[in-house]
């Protein structure tokens, strides 16, 4: 199996721009349903995470927020895989996830409090030491392990505003290899 990380390219000469791709997915835009409609993957993936990327390249608009979505959306997308049956972490981040909540249920409470605390949009993550944080527009954080996108473009075609549903169906769609791979390359 193929793993896609973040692949940011910085040319070497000095005289030519730092540039951005859009990730590669293991998986087909109608592959995370019912979690993720192909819809919303063709629009969040295709349109907005698209934009972020194109514009940081052609140095339209604020670099450091197009930048800061390029690399969000890289690793949202490429933490997911096609849903099978009960999906729950296992390895390295199961022994992550009980060290710093007991368990995988009160991990998803605790991560459930903290992103329907968010007013509005944004990000919440399970960081590398143990806490749930949040991410108020974009910025780059280097400790992401998990990352759910809280903006209105990532549910609301499928879940309107039942930001509860979208959060239960994220877990039946991460890819815990991907995660136990982050946490045993740092």
């Amino acid at each position: 199996m193929t793993y896609n990380f973040i692949k940011w390219t910085t040319l070497q000469e000095s005289n030519q721009p730092k540039t951005v791709t859009q990730a590669k997915l293991s998986y087909d835009h109608d592959d995370l349903e019912p979690a993720v409609s192909e819809k919303t993957m063709d629009y969040h993936f295709g349109k907005l995470y698209k934009a972020y990327v194109d514009r940081y390249n052609a140095a339209e608009g604020d670099p450091d927020f197009n930048e800061a979505g390029a690399f969000l959306h890289e690793i949202y997308f490429t933490q997911f895989k096609k849903p099978d049956g009960a999906n729950a972490p296992f390895g390295a981040c199961l022994d992550f996830i009980e060290k710093h909540f007991k368990s995988f249920d009160a991990f998803k409470e605790a991560f459930a409090k903290v992103a329907m605390g968010i007013q509005g949009s944004g990000w919440v993550y399970l960081s590398r030491s143990g806490e749930i944080k949040t991410i108020a527009n974009h910025e780059i954080k280097r400790d992401i392990l998990v990352l759910v996108d809280w903006w209105e473009h990532a549910f609301a075609l499928d879940y309107q505003a039942n930001k509860k549903k979208y959060l239960e169906n994220q877990w039946k769609i991460i890819d815990w290899n991907i995660i136990n791979l982050k946490l045993t390359n740092r």
